[in-house]
């Protein structure tokens, strides 16, 4: 889903929308959201394959996994899967999927789905639509380094553990 100032512009479905949680934080995906947290193992530790949002986007500028609002009856892994296609144009066979972690904010909720690649994953072979300005593999020790999407920095240290383990938090 595209947005600008709040506005959606094309595409829209029942759930995509501006909704308040019960915590008073404001979300987009009236259903809620998900995304997928694609993951190796690298020479150093776990990577991370990050977007590099577009500035026009909800925190612009912010390094995070791709994802969006979830459609009426879309459980979190079809959501998931969804978005990295339209945002990177990986497709379900290019993945496996694993653990899920979720952000439950009361009335509101975005599900991590974490994945490995099949195989060898080329950043710069994916095709960005527009709602990224880059991809690319961010070694887990490297993340201070790079502004975090805040979504997924408060979710990191309930992500941290799945990337090694694969179980559900």
């Amino acid at each position: 889903m595209r947005w600008n100032g709040g506005v959606a512009t094309s595409g829209l479905t029942p759930t995509d929308g501006w909704t308040t949680c019960s915590l008073g934080h404001r979300h987009w995906g009236r259903a809620g959201a998900a995304g997928l947290l694609v993951h190796r193992d690298g020479a150093g530790g776990p990577e991370l394959l990050l977007q590099h949002r577009a500035l026009w986007s909800h925190h612009g500028g912010t390094w995070g996994t791709p994802g969006g609002a979830l459609h009426l009856d879309e459980t979190a892994e079809q959501g998931a899967l969804r978005e990295v296609e339209e945002e990177l144009g990986l497709a379900a066979g290019d993945l496996v999927l694993g653990a899920m972690s979720v952000d439950d904010h009361g009335g509101w909720a975005y599900t991590t789905v974490l994945a490995r690649p099949v195989g060898d994953l080329d950043p710069s072979r994916l095709r960005l639509d527009g709602e990224s300005t880059g991809v690319a593999w961010v070694a887990l020790a490297s993340l201070h380094q790079v502004t975090l999407h805040p979504g997924l920095a408060a979710s990191m240290d309930r992500l941290r553990p799945l990337l090694s383990d694969g179980t559900a938090a």
